[in-house]
């Protein structure tokens, strides 16, 4: 196996902390740097079928974004699909396993000069299957970081928990990312948490600000979630939701409402709302983002037609306001290929706010403090 190109594995303290997100801006801030970056997945639990092979998502995403020059199943080698838990326990097939994680990572680093590898959770996801996060990173002679969420006491439990586990396997972990911190909060968690992580001789490398464009879903996430169907401008379906109204009042009080990105969820028979939302698009006045028709209600056939001719995006779902308005609320935003906004987003703030030189010289063992 490649034991020459270096190489950093990217883990996180739990699910959504955020490390597909570091691992985006990581890749174009060390493009920009070293030049050619390769990236694997070695082990994906959130796959889509392509051409017959199971690709992880994130894997789709880094490629579509950047462009890796590798066939996608060879960065993409273990697919974590329903039945693989089961099937691994009646019949263990590690060294298969092993094989192949390696064999994936040499073509993912040929003619590299840095290769970034994307864990699956915390240091103990795929332990199961004798694959941990921790394992993985010893058997590819990765170092690691570990990505978490902003705060101070809990953050710093929870890396150190997750950094026995990597040191049980003997992996370095040379140093932590804050992601989503409260901005109002920025100064005291980058000294505290600072301070915290010194104190266990772990390197603080970046503190991200929480910003809202990431965590504000696209009209398509929105139908996905609320089970439904575009009436009309399909196309628009990349239009970040960055407010929710509940169209349940006249009107005219609702439209003093809107700002830029409003998504308004509305019976389909509440007729003065969809056309006086059809008559804002047309005034091109506040950048509204659509409209979801709840309980599965469409306007009569005028206003339907109206609806169809214009601009707005809308979307008919069978749920009621207070189920779509929930779910909404509570959705888990991932960045998807294409979502250009945040993406520039990511790439801006991992150039700002993670020390891309100290994790340079830290990877090459130099500096260490």
């Amino acid at each position: 196996m490649n034991t020459i190109t270096p190489r950093i594995f990217v883990a996180a303290t739990q699910q959504n902390d955020g490390k597909t997100t570091v691992s985006l801006g990581l890749f174009g801030a060390l493009r920009k740097q070293l030049g050619r970056i390769g990236f694997i997945k070695p082990v994906g639990q959130r796959f889509v079928e392509i051409d017959g092979e199971l690709v992880d998502e994130d894997t789709i995403l880094i490629d579509t974004t950047y462009g890796i020059f590798a066939p996608l199943a060879d960065i993409s080698p273990i697919a974590v699909e329903p039945e693989f838990t089961r099937k691994f326990i009646q019949q263990a097939n590690t060294d298969v396993l092993v094989r192949r994680i390696q064999n994936s990572f040499d073509r993912a680093a040929w003619e590299k000069d840095f290769v970034i590898i994307e864990g699956t959770g915390h240091a103990g996801v795929g332990s199961v299957f004798d694959l941990s996060n921790a394992r993985v990173a010893k058997l590819l002679g990765a170092k690691a970081i570990l990505v978490t969420q902003g705060g101070i006491g809990r953050p710093i439990d929870e890396v150190a928990l997750n950094r026995a586990l990597f040191e049980k396997e003997g992996v370095e972990l040379i140093g932590v990312v804050l992601n989503k911190v409260l901005p109002e909060k920025y100064d005291h968690v980058l000294e505290f948490a600072g301070k915290g992580f010194a104190r266990l001789g772990i390197e603080l490398l970046g503190v991200i600000p929480d910003d809202p464009v990431l965590a504000h879903p696209t009209l398509g996430q929105v139908c996905k979630a609320v089970r439904g169907e575009f009436i009309n401008a399909r196309a628009s379906s990349r239009r970040l939701a960055r407010k929710v109204l509940i169209g349940d009042m006249e009107a005219g009080h609702l439209l003093r409402q809107f700002t830029p990105g409003t998504l308004v969820v509305t019976p389909g028979d509440r007729e003065d709302v969809i056309l006086a939302s059809i008559s804002l698009v047309g005034q091109n006045a506040r950048g509204m983002c659509g409209l979801v028709l709840c309980n599965d209600l469409k306007p009569d056939a005028a206003v339907m037609q109206a609806l169809q001719e214009s601009e707005l995006p809308a979307i008919t779902s069978p749920l009621d306001s207070y189920t779509i308005a929930s779910r909404i609320h509570s959705m888990t935003v991932k960045t998807l290929p294409g979502d250009e906004e945040k993406i520039s987003r990511i790439r801006e703030m991992s150039e700002k706010y993670i020390n891309i030189e100290r994790l340079l010289a830290l990877v090459k063992g130099e500096g260490k403090k």
